[in-house]
């Protein structure tokens, strides 16, 4: 997987680096360092970043797996049913 942080977007919240602390680290304050070369076993974790991340400041390139079934779609209506 190989990822990006849009820097001018990210704030610091640092919900990233709670979440994936060995891929998002926050030097200081307001600075982040990541590695944009994600093993797999990392996968879940980044996934739950991505999504606590209050500015969409992170994008994942293969974050779901070859023929994973996207969340929410196993026989599921849009509205939950």
């Amino acid at each position: 997987m190989r990822l990006v942080v849009d820097l001018n977007k990210c704030q610091g919240y640092a919900q990233c680096a709670f979440l994936a602390p060995d891929v998002f680290v926050m030097h200081g304050e307001e600075s982040l360092i990541y590695n944009p070369r994600v093993e797999q076993e990392q996968r879940e974790h980044v996934a739950r970043a991505v999504a606590a991340c209050p500015v969409r400041a992170i994008t994942v390139d293969g974050l779901d797996a070859p023929g994973a079934v996207p969340a929410g779609s196993a026989g599921e209506s849009p509205d939950g049913r």
